[in-house]
């Protein structure tokens, strides 16, 4: 398996060949960062997880070296923090039992490079090996710079494939801003109420983060119960915790459709509702 960059690295936790390893893919997440991928894509995970015909596959596409720093790391280089959340990434594959982990290991400014072609081509290879049923990446309501232009070369790697190698969905996750915003109708609720333990494990193995001052740990396990609580005003918790996610599918089967017009539509929606419950009480 040959990606452009010779840094690239391909880590299967249970040690079997490349080839089988990846085709065994079920659910695919594609993440800007080192952790993105334990705190928007639980549900996927969870569904795969022990199960035999159900395997869950991670890419990662940034390097990482320009993380934020604090505490026992506050002196590290940023190789240094490369080799760390490198390291952190293969254990949370571990612990979550993955297919197959993938760091692409490209810098943030190539990735918000669209005339760069090389991600995008190491995403349509990636995506023709593993042939996944569900793609997960950040959806495009997100307010982190890096973590759209992923769901962008994303998109454009989906476009490339032919209609029959394309998986059957495309959801876009929540982390840098919530869904909850998002109409109800619009919402893929993921239920989340599982493995508590192991979500807690997943999440927790980023230390580097944590120590250097983001509870990205508390943050999720937090966001994940008022998804729950907050989801229905008028009837009782049906789940002890939910993430939430938009369905992009149509970006991947209709090419001519822009991705702002696509987004906006939502936000158009979310808009409309404010303004006609206002207009309804004050009638």
């Amino acid at each position: 398996m040959k990606f452009h960059l010779d840094t690239a690295e391909l880590y299967i936790p249970d040690g079997l060949p490349a080839e089988p390893a990846l085709a065994r893919t079920t659910h695919l997440c594609i993440a800007a960062h080192q952790d993105d991928i334990e705190i928007m894509a639980a549900a996927p995970i969870l569904e795969c997880f022990q199960h035999p015909d159900k395997w869950f596959t991670g890419v990662v596409v940034t390097d990482g070296r320009g993380s934020p720093r604090n505490g026992v790391y506050e002196h590290y280089t940023d190789e240094e923090m490369r080799l760390v959340r490198f390291k952190e990434q293969r254990k949370a594959a571990f612990v979550g039992d993955y297919a197959a982990q993938i760091l692409l290991d490209y810098p943030s400014k190539i990735i918000k490079d669209r005339s760069k072609t090389a991600p995008v081509e190491d995403l349509v290879h990636i995506l023709r090996l593993t042939r996944p049923q569900v793609v997960y990446t950040h959806n495009f309501a997100d307010k982190h710079d890096t973590h759209v232009a992923v769901a962008s070369r994303v998109v454009a790697a989906l476009r490339q494939l032919a209609p029959e190698e394309r998986p059957a969905r495309l959801i876009g996750c929540e982390v840098w801003r919530a869904l909850d915003w998002v109409q109800d109708e619009d919402k893929v609720a993921m239920d989340v109420s599982a493995h508590e333990s192991l979500q807690h494990a997943l999440l927790g193995v980023f230390d580097s983060q944590i120590a250097g001052g983001k509870r990205y740990d508390l943050a999720s396990m937090g966001r994940r119960r008022a998804n729950a609580t907050y989801f229905e005003s008028h009837g009782v918790d049906d789940a002890a915790g939910l993430s939430y996610g938009i369905d992009m599918t149509v970006l991947m089967t209709n090419p001519q459709l822009e991705v702002s017009e696509f987004i906006a539509a939502f936000i158009e929606r979310f808009a409309q509702d404010v303004q006609n419950r206002i207009r309804r009480v004050n009638a």
